[in-house]
Formats: structure tokens, C-alpha cells, sequence
């Protein structure tokens, strides 16, 4: 029977300094002196000794308030809703939450699902309601307030504390390595996406979710996971990892424990909308069924490829494919499916089983690779996953470059779109779309690397095993791994009968 140990990894180290451990930070702090002293820290400090008030934790709450509040002032000039001469765009302050104050007819006290359809999953709807029905309802008594930039803060405030409880879930995960949870905090993407939709509703869940499996608490988990993906889908694809490593481990009572209560607490928040409002809850299913390919898509940079080979006027590959919905869900669908039989098979077959983390974080770039929607907030889905997945600053960097550069051209595009002067070549956007996701497929690779060489995995210099784990942390493979893993290939040789003399 194997184990989960690895010789020169396996032993739990000292609280990690990045500026000594992370060769790109280590470089970087040259420019101030060069890596982070012994006694510059209270980290290592023995409990009860004196200890600094700035510790790496409240450094790094402080640092992602401080990037929420520069967001919201980034967002300030379109609070008002006036939005004239596509203000919204030329300031890059587009916001879906002030714009569905007003498309989902919250502005005129309409309850969600029950007076209006919603594009969104149940929960999502049931917050738009809980915080926009009483802003209408101090809006009708004083209709001197603008109902619309009350809606705004209101969910910016909320929002943004669940964006701490995330950054708070990570620091609880890697209590060792807290200064990983810095690249959430100092992300240029959580500076320009936290509130253009209602994303951190789902990512908080989720972040909880995976705080309560690390807890060993699979039922909480499950509830908190279901719950999330009552609030967008993806947190539901966190479950396939932990079936996958419960497999490996032999553990899948809590799994599928975990999965259980996850699907009995999906089911239990949408019925409410879904028995007597049927038509209106099933918006979100239709209007993801008849969507085309969207902005900034692998399917999208194929489109637009289609346009630039060949003879003029054939249809390429890709233009057939948004005309033919159907077939498009299904290929987007097949490939992500089998990227997930992939990952599994990397989860079994690897030398060492996984961190929950790793797995997680290459089944949501995955649905994000392969769908046709990949709207500019989604990169909150994968900027927790990366964080504890492979915290290493050199690649993260490069990925959020990319991000920024893909978040200007977006706003370029929607400039031109809406006033039919284009404001740079569409070649332009393409490019910035496939820096993209170039960069996601790089760390994709890079995080696949680290699960076939764990010696190379950050996270286990400071760690024996999987600090996500919950359960499966420092247990050992279950037996049939080994027999699978080590099984010799047919020798063919020896059925070959010798020749005649």
C-alpha cells in the first residue's frame, strides 16, 4: 500500500517568506534591499512573545479592502445610472448589477421569478430581490433618492465583504503560507471585476464550501457548495475533484456525503421558484440553450479566423457552428467532458494523489476554456482556485497582464458597438482575447507539471499533504491504486511463438 509521503517534500516547514521561497519575488526584492531578514517578520515569533500588529494576515485583509475601495472608486462614475455619451465605456465602469436594477424591473418592485423572468440561477435572483425590493421601497417613499446608485453600494457593500470572507478562507487554508493570499488581494482583476456582476455571491459559498471539506465537515460543505452553485454554476464542479480523490483514497463515505447534501440543497433553493413559476425560472436554461458564441471565446477568435483563410463568402468551421446552436452546445459540452475524464485519469494516475486545489482549479479553466460565454467577471472563478492551486507569482502575473489588456479591449469593443464607429481593429480584441486564454492554458500546463513532479509543488514544501484535503489529508492511496498503477504492460514477446528450426 502506498502512502502520501514524497522523500524531500513531505515534511511540514516553517511559515513560508515568499521573498526567499518564490524565485520571482525573490528577484523583485532586490529593488528594496533583497529577501525579508529573520528578525524582520513576527511570523516565527514564539506564541506569547511580542508581536507586531501588522502580521502578514492583517496585512493582506487591509490590502484587499484597499483594492475594494479603489474598485469602488474606479466604479464612482457610473453610480448615478445617467450613463450619457457611453460614459459606462470610455470610464470602464460598466456594472450588470445597476444595469438589471432597471432590466429586471426591481426599480418598480418587481419580485423576482414570481413578476419577471431572471437570466440568472435562483439564488442570484433571490439577492437582486432581498437587497433591491426594500431599496424601491425607501425609493417610493422619498423619490428624491436615486434608487438605482443606492442598489449599486448596497450590493458593493455586501459583495465586497464576501470578497473578504474569501481572502479570510484562503488565509484559514494556507495558515502556513499566508502571504499567498496576497495575489487575490493585490489582483488587478478583483480591482476591475468585484462588483460588474454578482459573481462573489457564488465564490464566498464556494470559498466556505472548501474551507468546511478542509474542516472535515462534508455535509456543511456540501450544503455551502450547493448553495453556491444555487448562485452560479461553476462551484458544482468542485464535487468532481473531491469524488475523484475520495476515490483514490478509499474515503467516499464523506464524498459522497459532500455530493448528497450539495444536490439535496441545490434542489431545496430552487423548487421555491421553480414549482409555481416555472417559465420564469427556466430563463436562465433557455437563455444559455440559445445563446451564440460570445465575445472572446475560443469559438469567437475560430469565427473570426474563418473570415481571414479561405475563399470569400465559404463558411468556415466556426461560422457553421454559430449559426448551428445545437451542435454547438454539444461540442462545448463534449470537450469539457472529456477534459474532466482527463483530469481524472491525471488524479489516479499520478505518482502522488493531487491537492483538492489543483484538481479544482483545471475543471473551472476547463468550462471556461471550452464554453461560449466567458464573460470579463469570470476570471473571479479562477483567482481563488489559482491562489492555492500554485501560488507562485511569475505566471500569475503574466495571466493577470493578460487580463487587464483583455478587459480594455472588451471595453473598446463595446464602445464601437455602441456607436458603430469601431474604436481599434477587431484583430485587436482577438489578440487580447487569445493572450487569454493562452495564459490559462500556461497555467493549466503548469499546474499538470506540478501534480506529475510534486517536488515542485510550492504548497507541499510547507505542508505533509493536502491542506484542502479535509478527510483525505495524509491518508494513504487505497490498495487498488498500486495494483492499477503498477500494472505491467502484456509483454508481447512472449506470446509470440518461436520460429520452426
Amino acid at each position: 500500500m502506498s502512502t502520501q509521503s514524497t522523500p524531500g517534500i513531505d515534511e511540514p516547514g516553517a511559515p513560508d517568506h515568499p521573498s526567499r521561497s518564490d524565485g520571482f519575488v525573490r528577484g523583485v526584492s532586490g529593488l528594496i534591499g533583497g529577501p525579508l531578514g529573520d528578525h524582520a517578520t513576527a511570523l516565527d515569533r514564539p506564541a506569547g512573545s511580542e508581536r507586531r500588529f501588522w502580521t502578514a494576515v492583517r496585512i493582506v485583509l487591509a490590502l484587499t479592502c484597499l483594492t475594494l475601495a479603489l474598485h469602488w472608486v474606479q466604479k464612482s462614475p457610473c453610480q448615478d445610472g445617467a450613463w450619457q455619451d457611453n460614459e459606462q465605456y470610455t470610464r470602464f465602469c460598466y456594472t450588470d448589477v445597476l444595469a438589471l436594477y432597471y432590466a429586471e424591473r426591481l426599480h418598480e418592485g418587481a419580485v423576482p421569478y414570481a413578476d419577471h423572468p431572471v437570466e440568472y440561477p435562483v439564488l442570484t435572483g433571490y439577492f437582486m430581490g432581498a437587497l433591491g425590493l426594500p431599496v424601491h421601497a425607501v425609493g417610493a417613499g422619498d423619490p428624491g433618492i436615486n434608487q438605482g446608485q443606492w442598489f449599486y453600494n448596497l450590493n458593493a457593500v455586501v459583495l465586497g465583504a464576501l470578497a473578504v470572507v474569501t481572502v479570510a478562507c484562503l488565509l484559514a487554508l494556507r495558515r502556513r503560507r499566508p502571504w499567498d493570499a496576497a495575489l487575490f488581494a493585490l489582483a488587478p482583476a478583483l480591482f476591475l471585476t468585484a462588483t460588474v456582476n454578482w459573481d462573489f455571491l457564488a465564490i464566498g459559498l464556494a470559498a466556505l464550501g472548501l474551507l468546511a471539506w478542509a474542516r472535515r465537515r462534508p455535509v456543511l460543505a456540501g450544503v455551502l457548495i450547493g448553495l453556491a452553485g444555487a448562485a452560479k454554476m461553476f462551484p458544482l464542479f468542485i464535487l468532481g475533484p473531491i469524488l475523484v480523490l475520495a476515490l483514490r483514497a478509499g474515503r467516499l463515505r464523506a464524498a459522497l456525503a459532500a455530493i448528497g447534501t450539495a444536490a439535496v440543497t441545490l434542489v431545496a433553493v430552487n423548487l421555491p421558484a421553480a414549482i409555481p413559476y416555472r417559465e420564469n425560472w427556466d430563463r436562465f436554461f433557455e437563455l444559455n440553450t440559445e445563446r451564440p458564441i460570445d465575445w472572446g471565446t475560443l469559438w469567437y477568435i475560430g469565427r473570426y479566423l474563418d473570415g481571414r483563410v479561405g475563399d470569400p463568402g465559404d463558411q468556415g468551421p466556426f461560422q457553421w457552428l454559430d449559426g448551428n446552436i445545437p451542435t454547438l452546445n454539444n461540442l462545448s459540452y463534449a470537450l469539457f467532458g472529456l477534459a474532466c475524464l482527463g483530469v481524472a485519469v491525471l488524479a489516479l494516475r499520478a505518482p502522488r494523489r493531487p491537492r483538492l486545489a489543483q484538481l479544482a482549479f483545471l475543471v473551472v479553466a476547463a468550462f471556461l476554456i471550452f464554453s461560449k460565454v466567458w464573460s470579463q467577471q469570470f476570471v473571479l472563478w479562477l483567482l481563488p482556485l489559482v491562489v492555492l492551486a500554485r501560488p507562485k507569482w511569475g505566471a500569475f502575473l503574466a495571466w493577470q497582464v493578460a487580463e487587464v489588456c483583455y478587459f480594455a479591449a472588451f471595453y473598446g469593443q463595446l464602445l464601437g458597438a455602441a456607436t458603430g464607429r469601431p474604436v481599434f481593429p477587431e484583430g485587436v480584441f482577438v489578440l487580447a482575447a487569445t493572450l487569454r486564454l493562452a495564459t490559462v492554458v500556461v497555467l493549466c500546463w503548469l499546474v499538470i507539471r506540478e501534480i506529475l513532479h510534486p517536488e515542485q509543488d510550492a504548497v507541499r514544501r510547507n505542508y505533509p499533504d493536502d491542506p484542502d484535503g479535509g478527510v483525505l489529508d495524509g491518508t494513504p492511496d487505497a490498495p487498488w491504486v498500486d495494483r492499477w498503477r503498477s500494472r505491467p504492460a502484456p509483454d508481447t514477446a512472449s506470446t509470440v511463438e518461436p520460429a520452426p528450426a
